[in-house]
């Protein structure tokens, strides 16, 4: 079975204590969800998306301290390149006309943060899976291989390969439900898987 993952309010606090492996964990952690918020959700381009990434874990770092809730890191990191991702488009539109990335509206972007939020979490339950479910359910799921393919990438036969998926789906099911009762976030992530 894989490690435990240091939770996010594990990780706050350790980043708080002055532990650097933590601040970089940290922004791993959140990097990708970061990005996917400025660069798929508010469609700023490339330049624009890393300011604003670079803006949002310096803020991070600066005010780690007035957290009210080391575990409600996540919202507040999600919060926060919002507001800087409208900020810069914003100042994008008083410069000089805008490209598309001005037509967005923010109550258009609530569906997309809350999937991008959902992906996110499903990242880190799988994540906690033992190796062969991640194997199994990455190469299924997201790769999109085959039984057969995943049957001679891994060497056991094709009817082994679909058991494994259900006994690590229903794993996953179990980890995803267990966060969801650990949090107030919903359980609307299983309608969509």
């Amino acid at each position: 079975m894989a490690p435990a993952r240091v939770t996010d309010a594990g990780l706050v606090a350790r980043c708080r204590e002055g532990d650097q492996s933590a601040w970089a964990e940290l922004v791993e952690r959140f990097s990708g969800y970061v990005y996917a918020i400025v660069s798929r959700g508010f469609g700023l381009a490339q330049h624009d998306a890393e300011d604003v990434f670079q803006e949002v874990f310096a803020r991070l770092y600066e005010q780690l301290d007035g957290l009210r809730d080391d575990a409600a890191v996540r919202p507040w990191i999600a919060q926060t390149a919002r507001h800087l991702a409208i900020d810069r488009i914003r100042a994008s539109k008083r410069e000089g006309p805008g490209e598309s990335e001005g037509d967005v509206e923010p109550a258009e972007l609530d569906p997309q943060l809350e999937r991008l939020d959902e992906a996110l979490s499903v990242r880190e339950a799988l994540g906690d899976l033992p190796a062969h479910c991640q194997e199994v359910l990455t190469r299924f799921f997201i790769r999109d291989e085959s039984y057969a393919t995943i049957s001679a990438a891994i060497d056991v036969s094709p009817g082994t390969i679909a058991s494994r998926i259900s006994r690590c789906l229903a794993k996953l099911r179990e980890a995803l439900e267990g966060s969801a009762r650990g949090s107030s976030t919903s359980g609307g992530t299983w309608e969509r898987i």
